[in-house]
C-alpha cells in the first residue's frame, strides 16, 4: 500500500518526542506537511532538525504551546494555516492511588488529555467539513478499556476521548472527515523510558527487557508478550490518516498487542 499525503497538512500534538514524534516522521514521509507541537521553543526546534535529518526535504515546521489550558490552545491556533489532519496525541499520566489522588490530580489529566482535544477539534473540524476531507485521530490507550487501578484518573481520560471520538465522527457524518482514536498498549516511548529508568539502573537490564518484564506481570494477557514500538503505533495512525482509510470512522482501533482480551 502506497501512502500518498503530497497535498495534505497535519498537526501533530506533542510531537517532539516519542510516538507523537514517529507519527510525525510517518506523515512527513507519505508527503504531508507536518506541523509538530511541543511546550517549549527548544524542544519544538530540536524535533524539527531531528526530521529534517531523517526525512529530507520534508516540509516540518512548529509551534510551541502547552496544550493544558485553553490560553495554550489558542496560542496553538493561532500560528496555524489550513490543518487537513489534526493527531491528538498530547496527553499525561501519572501512577497514584485513588484515594491519594486530589482534584488537581483529575484536573489536570481531563484538561490535557480530553480539553486538548475538544478545543482543537471544536476549532479545526469545521473547515474539514466545509472542504469535505479531514482526519481526526485521538491517540487514546488501552488502559481506556482496561482501567489500571493505580491511574483510574488516567483511564477515565483515556475513556472519555474514545466517547468524544465516536460522538464526532457521528456529528460530521456524510461529510467526508474521519474521526477515530487509537489504543496503543506498552509502548517504548520518552515517557515509559523515563518513568522505568530506575528500574533500567537498579537491575542492569535494558529497557527492552524491562519492560518485557512489565509486560508479562502486569499485563499477562499480552498476546506479543512484549511492549511495542513506538513506529508500530504510529503505522495505525499514519494509516488512520490516509485516503485508503476512507471507511473506518468512530473506530477505537487497538495496538495493545492483544492486551484487551476480547475479539472485538
Amino acid at each position: 500500500m502506497n501512502i500518498e499525503l503530497k497535498t495534505k497538512r497535519a498537526l501533530v500534538t506533542a510531537s517532539t518526542g516519542g510516538i507523537g514524534f514517529a507519527v510525525a516522521k510517518g506523515l512527513a514521509q507519505a508527503g504531508a506537511a507536518v506541523v509538530v507541537n511541543g511546550r517549549s521553543e527548544r524542544s519544538v526546534n530540536d524535533a524539527i532538525a531531528r526530521l529534517l535529518a531523517e526525512v529530507p526535504g520534508a516540509a516540518i515546521s512548529g509551534v510551541a504551546a502547552d496544550l493544558s489550558t485553553a490560553q495554550g490552545v489558542e496560542t496553538l491556533l493561532a500560528g496555524l494555516s489550513a490543518i487537513d489532519i489534526l493527531v491528538n496525541n498530547a496527553g499525561i499520566y501519572q501512577p497514584q492511588d485513588f484515594f491519594a489522588a486530589g482534584d488537581d490530580v483529575w484536573n489536570a489529566h481531563w484538561q490535557t488529555n480530553v480539553m486538548s482535544g475538544v478545543r482543537l477539534s471544536r476549532a479545526l473540524l469545521p473547515a474539514m467539513v466545509e472542504r469535505g476531507w479531514g482526519r481526526v485521530v485521538f491517540v487514546a490507550s488501552e488502559s481506556a478499556r482496561n482501567i489500571p487501578a493505580d491511574m483510574i484518573h488516567y483511564g477515565v481520560s483515556k475513556t472519555a476521548q474514545l466517547a468524544l471520538a465516536r460522538g464526532l465522527a457521528k456529528r460530521v457524518a456524510g461529510s467526508g472527515v474521519t474521526v477515530n482514536s487509537v489504543l496503543p498498549g506498552p509502548t517504548l516511548s520518552d515517557g515509559v523510558a523515563e518513568m522505568m529508568k530506575g528500574e533500567v539502573e537498579r537491575t542492569g537490564k535494558s529497557l527492552e527487557a524491562v519492560m518485557r518484564d512489565f509486560v508479562l506481570e502486569q499485563r499477562p494477557s499480552s498476546i506479543i508478550q512484549r511492549a511495542s514500538s513506538v513506529e508500530e503505533v504510529a503505522n495505525m495512525i499514519v494509516y488512520v490518516c490516509s485516503t485508503q482509510a476512507s471507511a473506518t470512522t468512530g473506530a477505537a482501533l487497538r495496538v495493545d498487542g492483544g492486551v484487551v482480551d476480547d475479539i472485538v
